[in-house]
C-alpha cells in the first residue's frame, strides 16, 4: 500500500482498542491505521486459545479468530490498514514520520490516536541473575512462536508469575504439548484472583508461593533454576523459563514527544475523552496503563473513537482540565490523570490499581465534598472502579487503609 501524505486520523496500533476507534470513525472520516507488525490484529492473534469475542461478537472466540474478524470488520467499514510501518516520532500539527519498506514519509492528520498497547516486564528488567542460556521468553514471545510459527522452543519450563496472563501461558504450553515444571509466585498469594489457582492443580503444575528465581543455569539452553523460598534454596530441572507479566505501556513514541508523559503508568496523560495534553492526539487501549482485557480495550477505543468524532465536528468542550490528585501511598496510579466537562465523556469512571495489597477505604471528593466512596480490599493489577462525578472542579481521591 503507498502511504498517503494526508488522512483525517491516523491510528497507531492495529490492535481490539486501535480496530474499535478506527471502525468507530470510518463513517465519518478517511481512517488510515499504521502497525509495525507485518499482520493487523494486535496480541490477540498470538493467543490460540478461548475466551475472546463476547463483547465484540458475542460469541466466543479463539484469539487469532478474534483478530481477524475486528480487521475484517475495520476494512468493511472502509478503513486503510497499513502493516510493517514503523511510527518513529510524533509532531505538533499534528503529523507523524514514519519508515516502511518504502522509506520515511511524513503523514499529516487532525487527530492521532496513539493505540499501542504494551509490553512484559523483561528478564534483564526484573534484575534475575545467572546464565544466558536460550530458553528464556515473555508470554508474548512463547505464543508467537507456538500459534504463529508452530515451534515449541522447550518442553519442560518454569512460569515465573500468577497474572491472568501466566495462566494464559500454561494454556499455550499445553497447545503446544509441553508440561510446566511450575509456576512461581515471589508474593504469598496469586495475583489473579483466588480461583484462578484451580487452573494449574486441575493440570498437575505445582505452584510455589513467596519464591523467587534467585538465578537461571544453563550454557546454551536453560538446564535448572535455583529458586529462593521460604524454606531456603532449591534447584528445579528445567529447560526453560516463560517470563509473564508485570506488564508496561509500549510508550517508546512518547519519549522525546511533546506529550506530556505519567510517571505512573507510563502512558499518556489523558482526560476523561481520552484526549492528551496536546488535544489533537488520543490515547486508547493498554497504552494507557497495564493492563486490561481485550475486550475492555475494544470497549475503550469505542467510546474514545465517539468522543474523536464529536472532535472532528467541533463538538468537545474547550474547557480548563483540572487535575486529579491522590492521597495514600498504596495507591499505585489513577486514569484519567485529568477531567473537565463530564457530558459525552469516553470515560464515565476512574480507574486505578494500588502496589500493594490494602484493605480500606476509597473516598472520591470533589472541591473539597465527598462524592462517592467504597470499601476495598484489594491487590496490586486487579481493577478498582470510581465513578466521575458531573461536576467540575479540582478532584481527590483518598484511600484511607485499616
Amino acid at each position: 500500500m503507498s502511504l498517503p501524505g494526508e488522512v483525517d486520523v491516523i491510528v497507531i496500533g492495529s490492535g481490539p482498542a486501535g480496530l474499535g476507534a478506527a471502525t468507530e470513525l470510518a463513517s465519518v472520516a478517511r481512517v488510515l491505521v499504521l502497525d509495525r507488525e507485518t499482520e493487523a490484529g494486535g496480541i490477540p492473534r498470538h493467543c490460540g486459545h478461548f475466551p475472546f469475542g463476547l463483547r465484540e461478537f458475542h460469541r466466543l472466540m479463539r484469539g487469532p479468530d478474534y483478530a481477524r474478524a475486528l480487521v475484517a470488520r475495520a476494512e468493511a467499514s472502509g478503513v486503510r490498514i497499513a502493516t510493517g510501518v514503523n511510527v518513529v516520532k510524533l509532531h505538533p500539527g499534528p503529523r507523524v514520520t514514519v519508515t516502511s519498506d518504502q522509506g520515511p514519509h511524513e503523514i499529516r492528520a487532525k487527530l492521532v490516536l496513539i493505540a499501542t498497547g504494551v509490553r512484559e516486564t523483561s528478564r534483564a528488567q526484573r534484575l534475575i541473575g545467572g546464565e544466558k542460556p536460550a530458553g528464556v521468553l515473555s508470554t508474548g514471545a512463547l505464543q508467537s512462536l507456538v500459534y504463529l510459527e508452530g515451534k515449541r522452543p522447550f518442553r519442560r519450563p518454569i512460569i515465573l508469575g500468577t497474572e491472568l496472563v501466566s495462566f494464559s501461558a500454561i494454556m499455550t504450553c499445553l497447545h503446544a504439548g509441553i508440561r510446566p515444571v511450575a509456576m512461581i509466585e515471589p508474593g504469598p498469594r496469586i495475583t489473579a484472583r483466588r480461583p484462578a489457582i484451580v487452573y494449574p492443580w486441575l493440570k498437575r503444575v505445582p505452584v510455589h508461593l513467596s519464591t523467587n528465581i534467585r538465578r537461571i543455569e544453563g550454557r546454551e539452553h536453560v538446564e535448572r533454576v535455583v529458586l529462593a523460598g521460604p524454606e531456603g534454596e532449591s534447584t528445579l530441572a528445567a529447560d526453560g523459563v516463560i517470563v509473564t507479566g508485570r506488564f508496561r505501556p509500549e510508550a517508546t513514541l512518547l519519549e522525546g514527544s511533546h506529550l506530556e508523559r505519567d510517571p505512573a503508568t507510563g502512558g499518556p496523560v489523558i482526560d476523561n475523552f481520552g484526549c492528551c495534553s496536546d488535544p489533537s492526539y488520543f490515547a486508547a487501549g493498554n497504552v494507557l496503563r497495564p493492563v486490561e482485557t481485550a475486550g475492555w480495550s475494544w470497549a475503550e477505543g469505542v467510546a474514545i473513537g465517539k468522543t474523536m468524532r464529536a472532535g472532528l465536528q467541533g463538538k468537545l468542550p474547550d474547557i480548563a482540565r483540572h487535575r486529579v490528585t491522590t492521597t495514600g501511598d498504596a495507591i499505585g496510579w489513577v486514569l484519567p490523570q485529568t477531567v473537565r466537562a463530564p457530558e459525552n465523556a469516553a470515560f464515565d469512571r476512574f480507574q486505578m490499581r494500588v502496589n500493594r495489597p490494602v484493605r480500606g477505604r476509597l473516598s472520591l471528593r470533589v472541591a473539597g465534598s465527598e462524592y462517592a466512596s467504597r470499601s476495598i480490599v484489594s491487590r496490586p493489577e486487579r481493577r478498582i472502579t470510581l465513578p466521575l462525578p458531573p461536576t467540575i472542579g479540582p478532584v481527590e481521591i483518598l484511600l484511607e487503609e485499616k
